[in-house]
């Protein structure tokens, strides 16, 4: 077995993979199938709002921190410690700001999976990591100040920014940070075969997409 698929098991196995968290809830839900503005919220009518322990089943894990307080935070400190997140850097996410910004952002919303989890602590602004669910359903959660969220490896997920067109993100990682994005489809990488393994074991049926 693979270096990294032995570090996505462990993980998954781990006493901390859900450590004690903010009961504070993400908001979360199934998105509509519009093709609209992708900033825009995308709610179904009437809205279907996703449970933190659904999206937790799926592997996605969330704290409610202070983000004014990031520099001295004793909780982020901790959480780093206890996860290994040993590499941060900051990233402020606007056309003003960043070079490329609309071709960026077209690959940030690609569908696709990565071979590490992927940590992002919103500090201000705000933006929508989408996520996939056992059903192939587009799942949105919106990123405020203050959510620190971790997506599992070999997730389907994507990003993008909502129609206040700024946030500025805190990005964590085990080691050597390596962003590289696995376009879907990706049924035959190991990363993904684990998770789709993971969570046939939690919810005991097949899962769609697969």
């Amino acid at each position: 077995m693979s270096s990294y698929v032995s570090t996505f098991v462990m993980c998954l196995k781990s006493k901390h993979f859900t450590p004690q968290r903010s009961v504070m809830a993400l908001e979360a839900w199934f998105m509509d199938d519009s093709n609209e503005d992708q900033s825009l919220p995308h709610h179904r009518n009437p809205k279907d709002f996703v449970t933190v322990d659904y999206l937790e089943d799926l592997g996605v894990v969330h704290w409610k921190l202070n983000p004014e307080n990031y520099e001295n935070d004793s909780k982020l400190s901790k959480i780093r410690e206890e996860r290994g997140y040993d590499y941060m850097d900051l990233l402020d996410l606007c056309p003003e700001k960043v070079s490329n910004y609309e071709e960026k952002l077209k690959n940030f919303f690609t569908e696709h999976i990565h071979k590490d989890e992927e940590i992002r602590y919103c500090l201000e602004g705000s933006g929508y990591f989408d996520v996939r669910d056992k059903d192939d359903r587009w799942i949105r959660i919106l990123m405020k100040p203050g959510d620190l969220i971790v997506l599992p490896a070999g997730i389907y997920h994507r990003f993008t920014l909502d129609t206040s067109n700024y946030i500025k993100l805190m990005r964590l990682f085990v080691g050597e940070p390596v962003w590289t994005p696995y376009n879907r489809p990706q049924e035959e990488h190991p990363v993904r075969k684990e998770y789709i393994k993971s969570l046939t074991q939690k919810f005991g049926e097949t899962i769609r997409g697969y």
